[in-house]
Order: C-alpha cells, then sequence, then structure tokens
C-alpha cells in the first residue's frame, strides 16, 4: 500500500484537541491518480487539510470497482501501520520481514512499519490473462488505510499479520465485520497501538449503533445511503461525527454497507510525506535518503538496511523488477495546519 503521487506535499497534522462534539461534517473525496497512463485513480478522503486525523486513522484511499489490476514495485514505510480491506479481488502482499502473504474480501493484512519497512502489492491475476486485455482482469475494489503509530512504538522493529477469521457482531438492523479494535462487545486479533475502532457494516433500516464517547468517529459509505441527524450521505464523502456519542442512530437504505472508523483523538503532532509518517522535517528527510541509498546497495547489504528487502523482485523478474525511488522533497517546509 503506498501513495504513488510523484510530487505528494508535506501534510502537517496537528495534536487533536479533546475532539469537537457530535456533528455531521461531510468532506468531499478527491480523486488521485497513481501512476502512469493505465494505473488506478484512486479516491482519498483522508487527510484533509481541516481534518488530518480521525483517532490515529490518518490516510483513507478507496479504490475501484474497476478493472485495472494493482501493481506496485517495492517501496518504503515508517512511522505507521497499514491496514488493507479487499472488497474485490485478491492481493499479494509481498514484503522485507518475509511475508508472502495473498489477501481476499473478508481478510484483514496489518503491516506494522515501526522503524521501517518495504513492501509490494500485486492484483492476483488468472493464469491465462493477456498483458493488456482489460476484460479479462477481474473486478478489483478495496479499501487502503493508515494508522499513525504514537511516539512510543514508532520506532519498534515492523512486523505483520493476516486474519482470515475477524469476528462480527450482529445489533439492531445491522450486521458488522470488526476489523481492528472492539465493537458492539467483539473484539479483532488485530495489534493496533493505540484505542481504536474499524468496523464494516451492513444495514437496513434504523440502526442503534453502539459507541464509545471519549472516541471521534466517522463513516464513509461504500453503497446504499445512510441519514444521520438529517444528513443524507452518499457513497464518496467522509462523514465525521466529532465524539461525544454512546450510540449512533442512523436510517440506511436496504443493504447499505459503510465503514465506521474511530479513535481517541491522537494527540501528537504528525508531518506526512509520501510513505512516511514522522515528526519532522528532518525525520522525513533522513528516510527519503535512507530508501534512495538502498537502492545502490547489493541484495545482502539491503537486506540489512533500515527498509530491508522484498524478495522476488530482483533484476530476472520481468515486469516485477525493480522499486520505486522516492520524489524530491519540497524546497519549502509547510506551515502546520489546524483542524477545521
Amino acid at each position: 500500500m503506498t501513495n504513488l503521487d510523484t510530487s505528494p506535499a508535506e501534510q502537517v497534522c496537528p495534536a487533536a484537541h479533546e475532539g469537537q462534539g457530535p456533528c455531521v461534517q461531510l468532506w468531499p473525496e478527491r480523486e488521485v491518480p497513481l501512476g502512469g497512463v493505465r494505473a488506478m485513480n484512486v479516491f482519498r478522503t483522508l487527510p484533509q487539510r481541516g481534518l488530518p486525523t480521525v483517532g490515529a486513522w490518518c490516510f483513507l484511499d478507496s479504490f475501484g470497482p474497476d478493472r485495472v489490476a494493482m501493481s506496485v514495485l517495492p517501496h518504503p514505510h515508517c512511522g505507521l501501520q497499514t491496514v488493507t480491506w479487499p472488497l474485490e479481488g485478491a492481493v499479494r502482499h509481498r514484503d522485507s520481514v518475509g511475508s508472502d502473504v495473498v489477501v481476499k474480501p473478508g481478510e484483514l493484512n496489518i503491516m506494522t512499519a515501526g522503524h521501517g519497512i518495504s513492501h509490494s502489492e500485486f492484483s492476483v491475476l488468472p493464469a491465462a490473462t493477456v498483458a493488456g486485455a482489460d476484460d479479462e482482469i477481474p473486478m478489483s475494489r478495496g479499501l487502503q488505510l493508515w494508522v499513525a503509530l504514537p511516539d512510543e512504538h514508532r520506532h519498534r522493529e515492523p512486523s505483520f499479520e493476516q486474519h482470515s477469521e475477524l469476528p462480527v457482531a450482529v445489533g439492531e438492523g445491522y450486521t458488522a465485520t470488526v476489523m481492528v479494535g472492539e465493537f458492539a462487545g467483539e473484539r479483532s486479533p488485530a495489534t493496533m497501538f493505540s484505542p481504536i475502532v474499524g468496523a464494516d457494516i451492513t444495514g437496513t433500516g434504523t440502526l442503534q449503533l453502539p459507541l464509545r464517547p471519549e472516541f471521534e468517529h466517522a463513516v464513509l459509505v461504500l453503497d446504499g445511503h445512510l441519514v444521520i441527524d438529517g444528513e443524507d450521505i452518499q457513497p464518496g464523502p467522509l462523514a465525521y461525527l466529532g465524539a461525544g456519542r454512546q450510540n449512533l442512530t442512523a436510517d440506511a437504505q436496504t443493504d447499505t454497507r459503510f465503514m465506521l472508523l474511530g479513535g481517541e483523538p491522537f494527540g501528537e503532532d504528525l508531518l506526512m510525506w509520501w510513505n512516511f509518517v514522522g515528526r519532522t522535517h528532518e525525520e522525513v528527510e533522513k528516510a527519503r535518503l535512507e530508501w534512495e541509498a538502498e537502492g545502490l546497495l547489493d541484495d545482502d547489504s539491503a537486506a540489512t538496511s533500515r527498509f530491508g528487502l522484498v524478495q522476488g523482485h530482483g533484476p530476472d523478474a520481468g515486469p516485477e523488477a525493480g522499486r520505486i525511488p522516492a520524489p524530491p522533497l519540497p524546497g519549502v517546509k509547510l506551515r502546520p495546519r489546524t483542524r477545521g
């Protein structure tokens, strides 16, 4: 999972305050092309200029449904966890701690970057697929999310876990797959490092969802639509709900599907650039320089470097050979931003 922007801007994410009270704010998605002409377009709803985080959630892209194969060469991350949640299609994940797995709809990949990791992601295609034949490429749809690691965990050793069985909570009008954290008495086995929740919910009619009032929450509608506090919420924008809610009443069109994200307001300043989450410009600059320098190392030296080596992408790997170079840093430091 990567941010493939060729000219990414630094994003200064100030520490959250205690959390705005209950509200419904619609934050529009923006379409971001990733890579070249045939590459995938995504719709980004986090971070926003006035809403950089929801709890520790700091990045949210949705993609598809589309017949564009994901083809992302090795690239680095630090200071975050990636959360991969496919809705259609399968993705092969390989990383520098030795993971090589396929994740399918209903399964969860969690990669904890810590001080540094690299990984690749490729759509799993039928063996008979002909390069360039779009009608032979399976539909692909999913969510790519990042969770910022708090200071005491952001320099930890990198790790990876996959969960094929996740708990399901059933309540008034809804069924919820609990991806991370705890929801409606069910707890995900995924290892997280801050108070957080992420649930994939399907419902019809009037829903009564239990929430933690100390959390701020947001909803992303995937299919159908919701009405919350009189506000009609369609697929596309992120609906920020604020904090202070012990429960959420929502009216759902038949078989509406949506993501519920939340957590305690993140109390640390973040500086996000490309695929790095740090605290200062100097940290991000150092990470970039180290990734670029590792591209000049032999395999043995790269394997023990900060971001490591992803097997299967050597010079003889054909279209999967290589790695993604870091884009140049902007020439200036951005000023801190505040929430709207």
